[in-house]
């Protein structure tokens, strides 16, 4: 583990390494967190509250996979540092509330379906930038960025096209975060601009 953490840091260079730990034990995640590792990414909310609630609270959480409105308030109580998964605003005005409601501004970034799958979340293009202007609007969200999985694809350069086209939204709304690239395309989200990468499989091994 310790040697893979090592090439991808030399590969990435600035950018943050978030370590995608759905259905990896405290134990797995202990052991990559004592390589210096801080930020873990969760797709589930029961899986991140129950590692939250038992694993060491100087570790960075984000949530990556897509978040119900109902499973919110468990989240926002208890210190989330990035949820990267906002694609509507019903989802963004419930968690201004439950920020609201424990004196606290949440770090979101907005999820952007750039593939245009319909087997991923996000939201298109087009609704972005309504998206934008309602989530600046709220009291207690902080906008940092935007996040989106690139094309499914062979090819990689349907999968650069895919990270161009984020890469030029986050430059137009002159945002801080762009998060793209997973273990199969991180090195062609990073030559395209990106500054978080969420690897799982490349640090874990196969999932669970």
């Amino acid at each position: 583990m310790n040697s893979v953490i090592n090439k991808i840091r030399s590969e990435i260079g600035n950018a943050l390494l978030v370590a995608v730990s759905k259905t990896k034990s405290n134990e797995e995640i202990l052991k990559c967190y004592n390589l210096g590792v801080k930020d873990f990414g969760e797709n589930y909310v029961q899986e991140l509250v129950s590692k939250m609630d038992s694993l060491p609270n100087d570790i960075r959480w984000h949530m990556i996979g897509h978040l119900q409105t109902n499973k919110v308030k468990d989240i926002v109580k208890r210190n989330i540092y990035l949820i990267e998964s906002v694609d509507s605003i019903k989802l963004a005005n419930v968690i201004n509330k439950e920020a609201i409601k424990n004196n606290k501004i949440v770090n979101i970034l907005i999820e952007v379906n750039i593939a245009e799958e319909s087997s991923k979340t996000g939201c298109s293009v087009e609704e972005l930038d309504n998206l934008i202007n309602e989530v600046k609007n709220m009291s207690n969200i902080n906008l940092m960025g935007l996040m989106a999985i690139g094309t499914h694809s062979e090819n990689d350069s349907e999968i650069r096209d895919s990270f161009k086209k984020m890469k030029k939204l986050k430059d137009k709304y002159k945002l801080e975060y762009l998060s793209m690239g997973m273990s199969h395309d991180y090195k062609i989200a990073i030559e395209e601009g990106s500054n978080i990468v969420r690897i799982g499989t490349l640090i874990f091994g196969k999932r669970d």
